[in-house]
């Protein structure tokens, strides 16, 4: 059963209510809700603008173990990064699984984050490297899922099955939410998770 995440009764320059805005690191993280008339929900989405080590949104009351998250996601701008990020099986802001796609590097890297510092994990079936090459392309909603059972996760970008890592740090369920990086400006529509718990 999934849940589709809803900005639309939220005041335009607000936090969206039911998250709670953190962040890795340190700097000034900014997420509110917005407006964009290219936005596939036809409704608000929400917004990062702050600048942060990595800007984090976890969705109060969450609690997954085995599921998938997916969204979509607009890289406005940003000269250090451009990044769009899903994060799962979170314990707090500093333990956390979380795949992003940069439209700065055009690629797709999966990581892990363990006391506030994140490491990339190999792709099953290749050792080393640094997640795979996609065209991630910038000023146009992109489509991010991730689907996690066990050990086992699938990345999908653009409905199209990407990679899968094998990784054992976070084994019990935890929040889901929302993550960028550094000066990344970004948009997120059509969240949507679920799974058991």
């Amino acid at each position: 059963m999934a849940d589709q995440v809803s900005f639309a009764n939220d005041a335009i320059g607000a936090a969206p209510r039911g998250w709670t805005a953190t962040m890795t690191g340190q700097g000034t993280p900014k997420w509110t809700v917005d407006e964009d008339a290219s936005a596939t929900s036809k409704s608000k989405i929400v917004k990062q603008s702050g600048r942060a080590t990595y800007p984090l949104l976890l969705k109060n009351g969450t609690s997954v173990k085995d599921g998938f998250v997916e969204i979509q996601f607009k890289a406005m701008s940003g000269s250090e990064d451009r990044a769009a990020g899903i994060v799962w099986r979170a314990k707090d802001a500093n333990n956390y699984y979380v795949v992003r796609a940069n439209a700065l590097e055009d690629n797709v890297v999966l990581y892990k984050t363990v006391d506030g510092r994140r490491s990339s994990l190999d792709i099953v079936g290749r050792k080393g490297g640094y997640g795979i090459k996609m065209p991630v392309l910038a000023g146009r909603w992109n489509t991010l899922r991730v689907e996690f059972a066990g050990s086992r996760f699938k990345v999908l970008f653009n409905g199209q099955a990407a990679f899968e890592v094998e990784d054992r740090t976070f084994t019990e369920a935890g929040q889901v939410g929302l993550w960028t990086k550094a000066d990344s400006i970004t948009l997120f529509d059509n969240i949507s998770y679920g799974g058991e718990k």
